[in-house]
Formats: structure tokens, C-alpha cells, sequence
């Protein structure tokens, strides 16, 4: 009976860290990645939705059948403070101790010197990955990311119109905690991703304002093209 247990609890943060790393995702979906029976994911997924660490999303266009909305999942801010570090509130206390005794400038150093060495360390991911246009830096920076805990994606949106643009996701934010109360973390963070891609971007929402993930949106120009691959670009579409 332990061993069923043990085994279970396995599976169950496996889901868990799927939906992390992969949410919106279908409950299908779900188990055609990791092997499971439709009852089974549906047993975890009814149990982590219990919990209150994951939560149903429904994307508009995303339909399930028959005019019915497609149940997407995702991780709810719980679920993302279930896995950050356990001296995230020893972090925060240290940056209040450090902003009241010393001044703001002292968090605004820290701040610059902690975003310089997240680059120092996506520096060779970067280079190997790096591209010349703005969507190959772009998918890059999410490869680079996600080697470092940031569960990042880049996608394109308004593929093939003077929209065209990247989405730059990150599902998982490992400092997230400290980040909610000292946003210039973020806004040095934002600011080192238009230096390295050479354009201006904009953060459209933030795990650290309790949204479920951080995306930046990431102009793109007639300039940086070709930007989309070719599977990228929607069925029957045109340039």
C-alpha cells in the first residue's frame, strides 16, 4: 500500500510539473505525454485542481468538439509558490533590510548585478542558439531560459501581417516571491532581453502580479524578416 502511494504521489507531481512546464495543455494531452489512461490523468489532474495548485483555462478559438470550449490547464499562483525556493522570504526580508537601512539605490544595485549574472549565465546558450533575425534570438532566449528554470517558449502571433511579432512565455519564474514585492527585478530583466534581441518589448503579463504566466511581446519589423518558419505559419496562409 505504501508503495502504491509512493508511486502515485510520483505520477501526480510528474502532471504537475508537465502542466508547469507545457500548461495550457488538455487533460488529452496530457496523458498521451506521459503514458497515462484517460481515467488516470483525469484521478491527478481532479486531485491537483482539489489542491488549489492547478486551474482550468478556457482559450478562446481552442474548441473540444461540438462547439464546446477546450479545457485547458494551468498553474495557479499556489501552485507556482509550491516550488520556488525556501529562501525566497529570507531573500525579501534581506532586500527590506538592505532598502531601509541602506536606500533604494542598494536594491537597485542588487537588482542590476543579479539580471547581469542570469546573462553571464544564458551568455553560451545564447551564442550557440543566437540567430539574425529577432524570431531566431527570440526562440533562443526561451531555450536559454528554460535551461535555467524559466520554462520559456517563443511563438509567433499575427503570422504573415504587419502584426507579425514573437510572444516570449515564461511559465515559471524562480524567483517569483522575491520579484512580487521588488518589481525592478522584472523591469531590469526586460530590459536586458531588448538589449540582447535589439528591439524595444513589453511585458503583457507577470507571475509576480499573480497572472499565470509572464509574457513579453516582442515587436518584430519588414527588417528582421524572414521571421516565421515555415511550420510556424497557419495552413493555407499566404505571405
Amino acid at each position: 500500500m505504501a508503495a502504491n502511494d509512493t508511486e502515485d504521489r510520483r505520477t501526480r507531481e510528474k502532471v504537475f510539473r508537465s502542466v508547469l512546464d507545457e500548461g495550457p495543455i488538455t487533460a488529452s494531452a496530457l496523458a498521451k505525454s506521459l503514458d497515462l489512461t484517460p481515467a488516470a490523468i483525469r484521478r491527478h489532474m481532479d486531485a491537483l485542481e482539489t489542491e488549489g495548485l492547478i486551474e482550468v483555462r478556457e482559450l478562446a478559438g481552442k474548441q473540444a468538439g461540438r462547439g464546446r470550449p477546450a479545457r485547458h490547464y494551468v498553474v495557479t499562483s499556489r501552485g507556482h509558490g509550491s516550488v520556488t525556493h525556501s529562501y525566497d522570504q529570507l531573500a525579501v526580508d534581506i532586500l527590506r533590510f538592505m532598502k531601509d537601512r541602506v536606500g533604494p539605490e542598494a536594491v537597485e544595485e542588487f537588482t542590476e548585478d543579479l539580471v547581469a549574472k542570469l546573462r553571464d549565465n544564458l551568455g553560451g546558450e545564447l551564442d550557440r542558439r543566437g540567430g539574425t533575425t529577432v524570431a531566431s534570438r527570440s526562440r533562443g532566449l526561451a531555450a536559454a531560459l528554460t535551461k535555467e528554470g524559466y520554462a520559456a517558449s517563443a511563438t509567433p502571433v499575427a503570422a504573415g501581417t504587419p502584426l507579425e511579432a514573437m510572444q516570449l512565455c515564461q511559465e515559471h519564474c524562480p524567483i517569483q516571491a522575491v520579484a512580487s514585492e521588488f518589481p525592478e527585478i522584472c523591469e531590469a530583466e526586460l530590459a536586458m532581453f531588448s538589449d540582447y534581441l535589439g528591439v524595444d518589448v513589453r511585458r503583457l503579463s507577470s507571475l509576480a502580479h499573480g497572472d499565470h504566466v509572464c509574457t513579453t511581446h516582442i515587436p518584430t519589423s519588414e527588417l528582421t524578416r524572414p521571421l516565421i518558419h515555415s511550420n510556424d505559419r497557419p495552413q493555407g496562409g499566404s505571405r
